[in-house]
């Protein structure tokens, strides 16, 4: 039993206008579910994916008027997200500089070619090199990205953690993850980087944990990010996943139905909310793949509440 990769990460902005701007206008990312917090239906929940919203590909957001994230430990701290080589962040950065976004400049970091910035609320990202690796994604025909530069999906998640003991046997002992290797001073502030692989490895299946002991711990905000999700293929290995954390008397969630996945969530030692969360039913289950993300979309048991639910939303374009 073993995970395939990142699933999805869910990251929190307090200006959802901008947010749908920047992640569709900018970086040409596909809106490919509009709906809202299960567990909080005044707020947005907006996925951003490829054309068909492969599982890997989400990059999600929470609508919460919250003040910025104060930067700290206990957190994910930077998301990469994968191109398909060398030109395609070239040509990112050139975009980048044409859209005012401050940039890096392509840098080498464990011997793959990025391009660090931030969103418009500070949100830490990274354009990275995948080398071919992870599943193909599905290419949006109306990116203003062309084909062969639109965002693969997503790359290694980096956390940061005051020790790493006890995150290292959660990740290792209950996850089943590997630990490769080191990395020593690759630029995401003080702090050694250990890199943890999952199912055969690649850009799409690496979970960096920085080691950051000096830091304050992080508030959570406008700018930071929610939670990581990595993926299970099917219900069966879910299931597992669920008597496993039970078994070990991991606290857990419980199994929960997110409709277009299942979902099953914990925090592990350092802080960090994880879920595990499986590759189907998908989000064509209520939509037509060619229509995805133009109206908002509840599930059935949110659907007798949705005219009060809906006056409440702002609109976003």
């Amino acid at each position: 039993m073993e995970l395939k990769g990142i699933h999805h990460l869910t990251a929190i902005s307090a200006d959802v206008r901008e947010n749908y701007r920047f992640y569709t206008r900018v970086m040409g990312m596909r809106l490919v579910k509009r709906s809202v917090n299960q567990d909080d239906t005044s707020a947005y929940h907006l996925f951003y994916a490829d054309a068909a919203g492969s599982p890997g590909t989400d990059l999600t957001f929470f609508d919460w008027p919250m003040a910025r994230e104060r930067r700290g430990t206990h957190s994910v701290v930077r998301t990469h997200l994968r191109v398909g080589g060398h030109a395609s962040l070239e040509w990112w950065a050139r975009r980048l500089t044409d859209e005012g976004v401050e940039h890096s400049g392509v840098v080498e970091r464990d011997g793959r070619a990025a391009l660090d910035f931030e969103d418009p609320e500070g949100q830490r990202l990274s354009l990275i090199d995948d080398g071919g690796a992870g599943d193909d994604p599905v290419p949006w025909d109306r990116s203003p990205v062309p084909p062969e530069h639109q965002v693969r999906g997503l790359g290694p998640v980096v956390m940061s953690v005051p020790m790493l003991r006890p995150t290292d046997l959660v990740l290792t002992e209950v996850l089943n993850m590997r630990l490769v290797r080191e990395l020593v001073d690759p630029g995401y502030g003080p702090g050694a980087v250990h890199v943890f692989e999952m199912a055969e490895g690649g850009a799409h299946a690496e979970l960096h944990v920085a080691v950051q002991p000096d830091l304050p711990p992080t508030r959570q905000g406008a700018g930071g990010v929610h939670h990581v999700a990595f993926r299970t293929p099917t219900e069966e290995e879910y299931h597992a996943w669920t008597d496993r954390l039970n078994e070990l008397r991991i606290p857990n969630s419980g199994e929960v139905d997110r409709y277009y996945f299942r979902s099953l969530y914990f925090r592990e030692p350092g802080g960090v909310l994880f879920e595990i969360a499986t590759d189907g039913p998908g989000f064509a289950l209520d939509e037509s793949p060619d229509t995805l993300g133009e109206r908002v979309a509840l599930p059935p048991f949110l659907e007798p509440r949705r005219e009060a639910i809906v006056a409440n939303l702002k609109p976003i374009e």
